[in-house]
């Protein structure tokens, strides 16, 4: 899941929990609602944690050339 679907999930929680009036027979809308927005703040969390993480590890293959020395 990517910040994509993390903010689809977002939305679908903040929807679930404010704005939906029905009730169903043992489901609580707004518990579903807040679940689900917690489930798409960690996506965010954890999708921009992957993507600084996979950032350095390709920083750190290429090496830091600050133009002293040439690329070979």
């Amino acid at each position: 899941m990517y910040i994509g679907g993390s903010l689809f999930l977002l939305a679908l929680g903040a929807i679930l929990s404010f704005a939906v009036q029905d009730s169903f027979n043992g489901v609580d809308l707004v518990t579903t609602g807040y679940i689900l927005m917690a489930v798409g703040v960690l996506g965010i969390v954890l999708s921009l944690l992957m993507t600084a993480r996979a950032r350095t590890a390709r920083d750190d293959v290429r090496g830091d050339y600050r133009g002293d020395v040439p690329p070979r």
